[in-house]
């Protein structure tokens, strides 16, 4: 195993990642900037107030991607396996 492989792999494995969580950060960051000047706005202060629209979009955005999440990391984890079969030949 080379180090251009490992270098290899590990930046895939980071860009795999990154891709797989960009949906559920995004939705994160816009709902809790949307949430966060709401409450400015209205000077409410209630915690369940950035808590629960937080997981219910997360929620709908996961029932939304979630199949193509699991596409994704179906493809890196059988690319995974297929290089661990040809490192033990």
């Amino acid at each position: 195993m080379s180090s251009n492989f490992i270098l290899y792999l590990g930046r895939h494995t980071l860009e795999t990642a990154l891709l797989v969580s960009t949906p559920l950060l995004l939705t994160c960051l816009v709902v809790g900037v949307t949430i966060t000047l709401f409450q400015a706005v209205t000077s409410i202060r209630d915690m369940t107030l950035t808590i629960v629209p937080k997981l219910l979009a997360l929620g709908l955005v996961t029932l939304l991607f979630g199949g193509w999440m699991l596409h994704v990391l179906l493809r890196f984890f059988a690319e995974i396996f297929g290089h661990i079969a040809t490192i033990g030949h």
